[in-house]
């Protein structure tokens, strides 16, 4: 057995590594290595998330490099499919109103994503103060209207917006606005989305808060700030992270925006078959057949959507990455 030696006295000397030279930076990098069973962990999550995310995505691609060519008098012939390469873009982007779409979106999402937002902050910072009694119940009944499909919730509030079956309505009497006119449908949607999903981020902002040390709050009270300050002054800015990443998922909702107006165009022609990038690629692909040019829009729109979302988050990490 190796036993320490002495240097002087009261100090010893660790025992010296045994082995040949080297040897423990390759046991070092061995076990830096992800370990065979990790694999079994990970390969039903990697075959999951290839089968359906990545080979949706370049199917999408491949499908909008195609065409459909007519062949025959008067074209009546057997259609065969060829390789069109940027077409079906170019074709997409000289459409008016798809390119419109895009533009009710982004208005759209200017106004409700910070509408809601706040919202989910409010009710988030209320919950906050309550006793774990009261905080349970108003969180599940805040979060219960997420967990209805997004067609049920339209058609709930459809019958709300519509003149001479909606209570809300009937109560205002003339002063009731028109909520499926062409200036109101919007931001009729814009509540209905609202109504939805302000109870989920509300959940992650929640999430954030329990994660706060007392500490804090102690200290803040110590410090003599009252509540509206300790909201202001400690947990706004430290559910930052949670504010950023609902942001972005609510960017990302929004240039999906689908079901609500494909329920409220039954109910107003205000709503057209391209009133949303989404809708528009939904009309060609089952309306007009055209599933070409449909997969190009939705490229397009997944383009858009990635875009704006590395957009805000690097506007919003700049701060940080000056910092490092």
């Amino acid at each position: 057995m190796m036993t320490a030696t002495a240097d002087s006295p009261g100090e010893t000397r660790p025992p010296a590594p045994s082995g040949p030279p080297g040897s423990a930076s390759r046991s070092a990098r061995r076990s830096s290595r992800p370990d065979g069973a990790a694999w079994y962990f990970l390969g039903p999550f990697l075959a999951l998330f290839l089968f359906a995310f990545v080979l949706p995505i370049g199917y999408a691609i491949y499908q909008s490099l195609l065409t459909v060519e007519r062949h025959g008098p008067l074209g009546l012939g057997e259609p065969s499919i060829g390789f069109a390469g940027l077409e079906n873009y170019a074709l997409a982007l000289q459409q008016a109103d798809f390119v419109d779409s895009f533009g009710r979106v982004l208005l759209f999402g200017v106004v409700q994503v910070p509408v809601m937002l706040l919202l989910a902050l409010t009710l988030a910072l209320m919950l906050d103060q309550l006793s774990d009694r009261w905080a349970g119940l108003l969180r599940a009944s805040y979060f219960l209207p997420y967990g209805i499909p997004g067609v049920i919730a339209t058609i709930l509030w459809g019958f709300l917006y519509v003149p001479g079956i909606s209570p809300i309505t009937e109560a205002l009497g003339s002063a009731a606005p028109d909520f499926l006119s062409y200036d109101n449908v919007l931001w009729s949607i814009a509540n209905i989305v609202v109504w939805e999903f302000a109870g989920y981020n509300m959940l992650i902002i929640v999430a954030q808060l329990k994660s706060i040390p007392q500490e804090l709050y102690e200290a803040a009270k110590i410090d003599g700030a009252g509540p509206w300050q300790t909201a202001l002054r400690v947990k706004i800015p430290l559910v930052r992270p949670a504010l950023v990443l609902t942001c972005v998922f609510s960017i990302i909702g929004t240039m999906q925006l689908f079901a609500e107006p494909l329920v409220l165009k039954l109910l107003t022609p205000a709503v057209t078959s391209t009133y949303t990038p989404n809708l528009n690629a939904y009309n060609d692909a089952f309306a007009n057949a055209n599933i070409h040019l449909a997969a190009a829009k939705a490229v397009i729109l997944a383009i858009v959507a990635c875009a704006l979302s590395f957009g805000f988050l690097s506007l919003v990490t700049r701060k940080q990455r000056r910092e490092r």
